[in-house]
């Protein structure tokens, strides 16, 4: 099955919304019971050695994660009994079981999780009486990565990003950019570099978005540089304002097999996440007509203590302008 296919299964659950739901408000549901289910997926053929070290290390009074995720096989890991296809088997508790089932994930999985307030969303589901419904949809979808690759998994999840940015006016502009405008600034980004575009060269770059939205730019760039050089490595830092953004960036590069301890929360201009980090490259999409003067106060602490060993060593624009303030980050990263 295709990506597009797969997105359009996905999609179909709207149906069940519809009604108890506004349009703009399917993402709220569609998108973090996606990730439940791929995440319920890839752990699946490791569960029952999950289980057996984390009942191990407890005897031993020992911190069980570093053994947990050796045993899952990736950056996180889940302690529960429980999985998607076992909750339907309580049809009357499935509410209580799935909090139970979310609440056993690693603490980067979880933070996924609250960001969307996905709780607010299986009160609301329950209160519906579509909670049973919607998981039950879910779990006849495969997802698991032996049926769906990371990279067809990721287009997947960008298709849905895109449905939703496409029928929401609160989210479109804002935490989303065209894909076409994307790969036209990768291409300008990558154009000149033969090291990294050379077939056979195993080197490694770094790329970083201040403004990471729900991830468009990192994942494009990745899917980029894999078709031309499978054997360079791109590793992916970003950090994103909005909490809902965040986790779909966050959801989509540990799909992709990122290290998500390189996305961090947070307004980029007043608490850069990755003050002690330098990159190769840089794409952004800022804030445009957006101002700065909410942050004024750090900003300008940043501009006269540090100056050019800072952020903003070249000067601040006009406070009404803070797109240009994404400008003077080329003085710290590169």
């Amino acid at each position: 099955m295709n990506h597009q296919n797969l997105s359009s299964f996905i999609w179909s659950v709207a149906d069940l919304l519809r009604g108890d739901y506004k349009q703009s408000e399917y993402g709220k549901v569609i998108l973090p019971f996606t990730i439940l289910r791929r995440l319920d997926c890839t752990l699946a053929d490791s569960k029952n050695a999950v289980l057996t070290a984390y009942k191990s290390k407890q005897k031993q009074n020992v911190n069980p994660a570093p053994f947990l995720t050796r045993a899952s096989g990736q950056s996180f890991y889940n302690t529960s009994e429980l999985d998607l296809t076992k909750l339907l088997g309580d049809q009357d508790h499935i509410r209580e079981n799935l909090y139970e089932y979310i609440n056993q994930f690693s603490p980067t999985v979880r933070d996924i999780f609250e960001r969307f307030d996905f709780h607010s969303q299986v009160e609301r589901l329950a209160k519906a009486g579509l909670l049973y419904l919607i998981t039950e949809k879910f779990t006849r979808i495969d997802l698991h990565p032996a049926n769906v690759d990371n990279m067809q998994m990721g287009l997947v999840f960008e298709e849905l990003i895109r449905k939703f940015a496409e029928i929401s006016n609160e989210t479109a502009g804002e935490h989303f950019t065209p894909r076409e405008v994307i790969r036209l600034m990768v291409n300008l980004l990558f154009i000149e570099d033969n090291d990294v575009l050379t077939a056979g060269s195993a080197v490694v770059r770094t790329l970083y978005d201040p403004t990471a939205g729900t991830g468009g730019m990192l994942s494009v760039a990745g899917e980029y540089l894999y078709e031309h050089n499978p054997n360079a490595r791109l590793t992916l830092f970003g950090q994103e304002l909005n909490d809902e953004s965040y986790a779909i960036c966050k959801a989509d590069m540990l799909i992709r097999g990122q290290d998500i301890a390189n996305l961090t929360a947070g307004n980029t201009l007043s608490e850069d996440g990755h003050s002690q980090r330098k990159f190769d490259y840089m794409l952004s999409n800022p804030p445009f007509g957006v101002e700065w003067k909410k942050v004024e106060k750090e900003i300008r602490k940043e501009y006269v203590e540090k100056g050019f060993d800072g952020r903003f060593g070249p000067g601040l624009p006009r406070i009404s302008d803070g797109s240009m303030m994404c400008q003077p980050f080329s003085g710290h990263y590169f």
